[in-house]
């Protein structure tokens, strides 16, 4: 009884110091990707707390800590730049995003994340991480935020002849404290916080004249129900769609790593539908929409959150430390949270890839550098999509490439008797062809191409050794095959291994067009026949 209840008690402690640590990692951040966003520091706080607390109660039993990321506060402020900076519209969009995420739990779409190739996942992640960096070079040299990459770099160029120089030092003075200190502090008090704390101190104590968060709201958002007619609904669409699919990423990329932590197995859809429903409610409050975060997550458990009480925990410790310190928050300068993104979109960037990027094949490093030129310089979710096609495409054309004929010429002792007395059925042969690899659309193709190099065969055993079905492509191409060789005047001795193959070709009348007589499913017994076949055929001659 004594044991169990220690068990209990060491359960709930390492809950509260996990909710504790994820908590002072999600502060700075938080309050960073807000004003990123262009809603504010506030709503990327409230956003944090409300969206952690309803995820955490509706979700998954592990620890899985939720708030604004990356790759959501850079969807989030490129909408908020192609709507013109309307708040109803964003507002909108979050809630379509959230309802979206309700219906991809209902469906089994959630299991394609799995079946993303990793250069598509890296491209787009360094890219998110370069995004970020971009973005915040402006505001460490103390001038305004903007959405778009290409607008920031075009602005740097001017604003470098207007250097704020307060905000200059404070930023480095951030970059210095987040990338140089030791891991030994950063395991127990985040870089990031300690950056915000000295920095923030000195800027006061020393009047430094930079841009500040000013004023943070410690009261609970107001509900707000975004207005709007149908036509604006389905113009919004695609935006929505595309924060419902990076925010439904986002979180199964969190939840593969935390079973991997936990050793666990979470349920998907009941990790998307809590996160629909927390996202939601951010539209319904005016605040910045999230999804599970994967370091806040991983401090958590490091620190020995076993349970969603964590996930709890981390929203009530950020509403205490928001009533508590909203006065300090309110000086933070904007270049403080400035070098912070540095260190986060830094931290983002796929360096593991990056030191094995030299052995990467051609057809990685092509779908990588697709994915990132299109993250940074366009669309996100055009990046992804664009990536995705070109890596299956790629992948076709290395099948379709492997796929290859492989003949070999059947020799009989009497046959090559009964050719030697008819010099003009010298020429009589059989063959027989394997179908090596898939034989799908991409392949089709080049098979039909080395088809027309079996002139001269009289009997042509084809093997077909795999037992997948055919696509409706590599149909009409076997379709083709056979009537060219038939063309030809070689007969034709299908070996096939599936059932399911034979009513295939049957329903498309493939099996009437070679002849019922000519299916077998061993090659020895094609063998057999074609054997006896040209020897009835060469003695009639004879």
């Amino acid at each position: 009884m004594i044991s169990t209840l220690k068990t209990k008690a060491e359960i709930f402690l390492g809950d509260i110091l996990g909710g504790l640590n994820s908590a002072i990692i999600a502060l700075p951040q938080a309050l960073a990707f807000g004003v990123a966003t262009g809603f504010g520091a506030g709503a990327g706080l409230w956003g944090a707390i409300i969206l952690c607390f309803i995820a955490g109660i509706l979700g998954t039993k592990t620890p899985m800590i939720s708030g604004i990321t990356g790759p959501a506060a850079i969807v989030t402020a490129s909408i908020m730049h192609a709507m013109g900076q309307d708040i109803n519209s964003v507002i909108l969009i979050i809630a379509l995003a959230g309802i979206f995420q309700i219906i991809l739990s209902l469906t089994q779409l959630l299991s394609i994340v799995k079946y993303v190739p990793y250069p598509v996942i890296s491209g787009f992640m360094n890219g998110v991480g370069v995004i970020i960096i971009i973005l915040q070079i402006n505001p460490l040299i103390g001038h305004p935020t903007l959405s778009s990459t290409i607008e920031s770099i075009q602005k740097l160029f001017v604003n470098l002849g207007a250097i704020n120089y307060d905000a200059l030092i404070l930023g480095v003075l951030t970059l210095l404290i987040v990338f140089l200190m030791p891991k030994r502090v950063n395991k127990f008090i985040p870089s990031t916080v300690i950056a915000l704390i000295i920095c923030t101190f000195i800027s006061i104590n020393f009047g430094f004249n930079v841009d500040k968060i000013n004023a943070i709201s410690i009261d609970f958002p107001k509900f707000i129900l975004p207005h709007a007619t149908f036509a604006q609904i389905i113009n919004n669409l695609q935006y929505a769609i595309t924060l419902a699919v990076i925010l439904s990423s986002e979180s199964l990329l969190t939840g593969l790593v935390c079973d991997s932590l936990t050793k666990s197995k979470n349920n998907p859809k009941h990790l998307i539908a809590a996160q629909g429903i927390g996202n939601i409610c951010c539209a319904l409050t005016g605040c910045v929409p999230g999804a599970a975060a994967t370091m806040r997550t991983v401090a958590a458990l490091k620190a020995g959150a076993t349970t969603k009480i964590a996930a709890i925990v981390s929203p009530i410790v950020l509403l205490l430390l928001l009533f508590k310190f909203s006065g300090f928050v309110a000086e933070i300068p904007l270049a403080v949270l400035a070098g912070i993104l540095i260190k986060i979109g830094y931290d983002i960037i796929d360096m593991k890839l990056l030191k094995v990027i030299k052995y990467a094949s051609k057809d990685d490093l092509c779908v990588l550098a697709v994915v990132f030129i299109l993250t940074v310089f366009y669309n996100l979710i055009v990046a992804v999509g664009a990536g995705i096609v070109l890596a299956a495409l790629l992948y076709a054309k290395k099948t379709a490439d492997s796929a290859k004929l492989v003949q070999k010429t059947v020799y009989d002792k009497e046959i090559i008797e009964l050719e030697r007395s008819l010099e003009h059925d010298y020429h009589h042969k059989i063959r027989v062809v394997h179908i090596d690899g898939q034989f799908f659309f991409g392949s089709a193709t080049q098979l039909i191409a080395q088809f027309d190099e079996l002139l001269g065969t009289k009997y042509l055993i084809l093997n077909y050794d795999v037992n997948d079905l055919l696509d409706i492509s590599a149909i009409f191409a076997f379709e083709d095959i056979v009537l060219r060789l038939k063309g030809q005047h070689i007969k034709i001795l299908l070996v096939i291994h599936d059932k399911r193959l034979y009513e295939q070709l049957e329903k498309h009348s493939i099996i009437k067009e070679i002849g019922e007589h000519h299916i077998f499913y061993s090659e020895i017994d094609a063998i057999d026949f074609a054997k006896n076949s040209l020897k009835k055929k060469l003695k009639r001659n004879k």
